[in-house]
């Protein structure tokens, strides 16, 4: 029996409190991830991903690559995760790519600084307002503000109202405190390891990277990478040739990255090997704007500017791109457009629009030579997670590798009109030179070469005054120069060329983050049982998009199950069937915290009429067709070129009855 109209039902999916506990139970039940080495005890920071968790990562990598790859026309790149360290010493990460952590005096357990300051200071907090009576709004913030550090318990202790201002004004600022400050504060507010009771000492220093060897011998020494982003500046030549000679472009890469964490939890959100999927995209810095700007110039975004957190506030501001950039809260074009692209792949994987904001990096966060710096911040149970950054680093990386290799990472421009410039130039005695320096001449000329203006004008005046040492930092061999090797003279050139160092926007996802977020959103439970949870996983990346459901394993099925699986993979729809002993209304409910999206039931009626119910997860509707109708409505739903109430108006309701 089948009705002629149909209508979408309306779910209520607040019907119950988010609880972490249910949402973890899930995942680890139906293997999305867990830990690895788990029959060895583990080890923190580390996880496997099981088929629905490793599908969905694909899934959500592959609309990216759409996203951004396909639809920017990227050049996609693969390289190496093993870097020789001079890489790492020129882009700076071996100098200054680490946290700030402390020690517990008496047992040595480590602890990442700002997260005990930010931890205990909230922890304070709450118990002031269990102190004041306000034990709700307590409670609320207990699944809300645990940001990337472990749960620390509170004490009901009533705080001055100044005191309450000043941890407040201290939180919205936290991230801006480098290693001293957060000494001080440690020291002010008399901060103990909560696990134990006992003092920690200073904060210093712990490099993040993961180093090691190359070769045999030992003497080459290498890191596993932090990001992917180094790999990208070092083909920059090989990219521009590839891309004609022409600024602006892009170069995209996905691949593996690793961090030495100092105490790694929350799951997949601070993990020591993790998936990254980085964007940089090379820019004339005189000319930021960007050819496609004023197709996302409405989109509006939730703000939270570097002024408004240093003022110990933590006010969103909200507006479309095209003022934020007019306006200058966000510095230029190129970096507007790329925030408001990675907004729209957020909605469009599922992330909930309300709990995404764009926070501005503070004055102690960004980088010396970045001109400006977001990070795309994603709120679950956890607070507010950083899950992408999204930084003009102006043309330092380029620069520095420049600088060290004495390699021109460089682009040039045709100009209308030719231009006079004057700039000092080296001239080497090629007799002397040779007779000096022998086999060492071309190195030691890559050192006078990769001088920029400024550089080769010092080394001009020090020449003047007798011999001039200089220092191969790769070796460090040292080499002397005199006037009679090296003259340096300011000459003018006429050019019909221009030639920069472009400048570089990078976007940087963090994919693990922003899957855990996802399913942080996706999740809820049905309103007449609690305990039958739901992920409400978008079509586009959700693991499988239909489920196949046969009545019984009686054998009169199979044949209509291989056609109707042949048929799905033939649409190109991920299909899989589920034809155990259980109740189909299990089989259904199971595949709910799968997030399948759509599943098909094949009974006795279906072998006889050719027709089979197809219902949808999230209301629990259900339609019905013939198997060639269906099979067409789910390839569709799945691609996007229909929704659930349309399928409404082409199939009428299913009534739980098929005449047989």
């Amino acid at each position: 029996m089948a009705s002629t109209t149909a209508t979408a039902t309306v779910v209520n999916k607040t019907a119950h409190p988010f609880t972490r506990a249910a949402l973890e139970d899930l995942l680890s039940r139906r293997f999305f991830y867990a830990p690895a080495f788990e029959i060895y005890g583990g080890v923190a920071g580390l996880y496997d991903y099981g088929p629905p968790g490793s599908a969905l990562q694909a899934n959500i990598l592959a609309e990216w690559r759409k996203h951004f790859i396909i639809e920017e026309s990227m050049l996609e790149l693969d390289t190496t995760i093993m870097t020789p360290s001079p890489v790492f010493e020129t882009s700076g990460h071996v100098a200054r790519f680490a946290d700030w952590m402390v020690k517990d005096t008496k047992t040595g357990d480590v602890l990442r600084a700002d997260h005990l300051v930010e931890g205990v200071l909230e922890a304070r907090l709450k118990g002031d307002k269990e102190a004041r009576g306000l034990a709700e709004e307590a409670a609320a913030e207990t699944e809300k503000d645990k940001k990337k550090k472990k749960k620390i318990k509170t004490t009901a202790v009533k705080l001055d109202d100044a005191v309450v201002a000043e941890y407040e004004h201290v939180l919205a600022q936290i991230d801006n405190f480098m290693g001293p400050e957060l000494g001080d504060l440690i020291r002010k507010y008399e901060i103990v390891n909560p696990d134990t009771g006992n003092p920690v000492d200073e904060p210093i220093q712990f490099n993040l990277m993961f180093d090691s060897s190359i070769g045999p011998t030992g003497k080459v020494k290498g890191y596993l990478r932090p990001e992917t982003a180094q790999g990208h500046f070092l083909n920059f030549i090989r990219l521009l040739a590839f891309n004609n000679g022409q600024i602006p472009f892009a170069s995209a890469q996905i691949g593996r990255s690793f961090r030495n964490e100092i105490s790694p939890r929350a799951g997949l959100l601070r993990v020591r090997e993790f998936t990254m999927a980085e964007v940089e995209h090379y820019v004339d810095p005189l000319n930021k704007n960007h050819d496609r700007f004023h197709e996302v110039k409405d989109v509006k975004l939730r703000f939270l500017p570097k002024d408004v957190q240093s003022a110990g506030k933590s006010d969103i501001s909200e507006m479309t791109i095209g003022e934020a950039v007019s306006t200058k809260v966000v510095d230029n074009e190129t970096l507007g457009y790329f925030l408001a692209r990675i907004y729209l792949f957020m909605l469009k994987i599922g992330i909930s629009p309300e709990r995404l904001r764009f926070r501005q990096h503070m004055a102690n966060e960004m980088a010396h030579y970045a001109a400006d710096c977001w990070d795309a911040e994603i709120q679950s149970s956890y607070g507010w997670i950083e899950c992408v950054g999204c930084a003009d680093r102006s043309a330092y990386d380029l620069s520095v590798h420049s600088n060290a290799t004495g390699k021109p990472l460089v682009a040039r421009q045709s100009l209308a009109e030719p231009v006079v410039i004057e700039r000092e130039t080296p001239e080497f005695n090629s007799k002397i030179w040779g007779k000096t320096f022998t086999k060492d001449g071309e190195t030691v000329k890559g050192l006078v070469n990769k001088l920029d203006e400024a550089g080769l004008l010092k080394l001009k005046e020090d020449l003047a005054k007798g011999p001039v040492t200089l220092t191969d930092d790769t070796s460090g061999r040292t080499f002397d120069i005199t006037s009679e090797m090296l003259t340096i003279e300011r000459k003018v050139f006429k050019t019909s060329v221009r030639e920069f160092t472009p400048n570089v926007i990078e976007p940087s996802f963090g994919i693990g983050r922003i899957l855990y977020s996802l399913l942080e959103h996706s999740y809820w439970a049905r309103e007449q049982d609690a305990a039958r949870g739901v992920l409400s996983l978008p079509c586009v990346v959700a693991p499988t998009k239909c489920l196949i459901v046969p009545l019984s394993s009686n054998e009169v099925f199979a044949p209509l199950i291989r056609d109707v699986s042949a048929k799905f993979r033939k649409a190109g729809v991920a299909a899989r069937v589920d034809d155990s002993s259980a109740s189909i209304g299990k089989r259904y409910a199971r595949n709910d915290e799968l997030g399948t999206p759509y599943g098909v039931t094949i009974d006795f009626a279906s072998v006889q009429n050719g027709t089979m119910t197809l219902r949808e997860r999230d209301t629990t509707d259900q339609l019905i067709g013939n198997v060639d109708e269906v099979v067409e409505i789910v390839k569709e739903l799945v691609f996007g070129q229909l929704d659930w109430p349309g399928a409404c108006q082409r199939l009428p309701v299913y009534t739980g009855v098929q005449d047989v």
